[in-house]
């Protein structure tokens, strides 16, 4: 896991002062390559890691070995929390080594950094998405989170209509390339999709955060609520197997495969919230897909299919 490479990179570098790509890479097990782009990622995260060209150079944490955090700055105390703060979600060795990064830094700096750490969850399972380049309003809603600031979106809704609202930033979810602001609102929580936020504007204003609130477990109920509403209608599907990455791909975690049919044809369940939404779905496979069930499914597919020869069945004449 990258957010463990990061931590113990530093690590590293408060022991020895200077470390080479190569000397990194023997130590963490990973490739050379790798080990650069580690310590490229906090260089460019604003943490004090620089390259020293030359012979016996190498990268070095400015100021050379020490046995605390004291030459790192508010700013740059943030940053690294931010990059390995998602980590520890999901690694007690993560934690461990951030509680003791936390221990080592001035005490004016620790409730940034700490709050840095919980700024961020990362959910690697997607909804049937691709992944999305990252959105340039992530850093900023990062910093409100951080800050515990007040923060006005303007807000895309499903059907396009526009809403602006004064929001209690909570954090940020990187699910698979997707990212999802959690939010305290006048109406209670909320989750935005962060490329659906048309403008965000930070305010100074104190944001009001639940006491003790785990990020991780407020995304966990979210998870599982629209995993409910996304469940709704399942249909039992015949399938290539060939085809199966792709169909996995559409659906996400809402696929499951029960098992050969013989042919080289699988047996699969999908779903989605509706019939309909289904049959939409399932109407590009074409004779590609075989619904076995269920009925509404299978009678919305041949209303689609109905609609869909009424209007290009017939040949265009001269």
């Amino acid at each position: 896991m990258r957010a463990d490479r990061l931590v113990a990179v530093l690590m590293l570098m408060r022991q020895r002062g200077r470390v080479t790509a190569a000397e990194l890479a023997g130590e963490l097990e990973v490739s050379v390559a790798t080990a650069r782009r580690d310590l490229e990622a906090l260089s460019a995260a604003g943490v004090p890691v620089y390259p020293q060209p030359g012979r016996g150079g190498g990268w070095s944490l400015v100021g050379g070995a020490r046995t605390d955090l004291s030459g790192l700055t508010a700013a740059e105390a943030r940053a690294l929390f931010l990059l390995a703060g998602p980590g520890a979600g999901v690694s007690a060795e993560v934690k461990s080594a951030l509680r003791k990064l936390l221990a080592a830094l001035p005490h004016t700096f620790r409730a940034e950094a700490e709050a840095a750490t919980d700024a961020t969850v990362i959910d690697p399972v997607r909804w049937g998405e691709r992944d999305r380049p990252r959105p340039a309003t992530v850093e900023l809603l990062q910093s409100a989170v951080v800050r515990r600031r007040k923060v006005r979106l303007s807000y895309a809704g499903r059907a396009g209509e526009s809403t602006v609202r004064l929001v209690d930033p909570w954090g940020l979810i990187d699910k698979d390339g997707t990212w999802y602001l959690l939010a305290g609102t006048e109406r209670g929580r909320r989750t935005f999709r962060v490329d659906r936020i048309l403008r965000a504007e930070p305010t100074e204003q104190p944001a009001e955060r639940p006491e003790g609130l785990a990020l991780a477990a407020v995304w966990t109920e979210v998870v599982e609520e629209i995993e409910r509403r996304r469940s709704r209608t399942w249909a039992t599907v015949l399938i290539e197997e060939r085809y199966l990455p792709i169909l996995r791909d559409r659906f996400g975690r809402h696929c499951h495969t029960e098992g050969p049919v013989g042919g080289q044809r699988l047996r699969v369940r999908v779903a989605a919230p509706t019939p309909l939404d289904l049959a939409r779905q399932l109407a590009g496979w074409g004779g590609l897909v075989d619904v076995l069930e269920p009925r509404s499914v299978r009678d919305h597919l041949a209303r689609i299919g109905a609609e869909l020869l009424s209007r290009y069945g017939a040949a265009d004449e001269g």
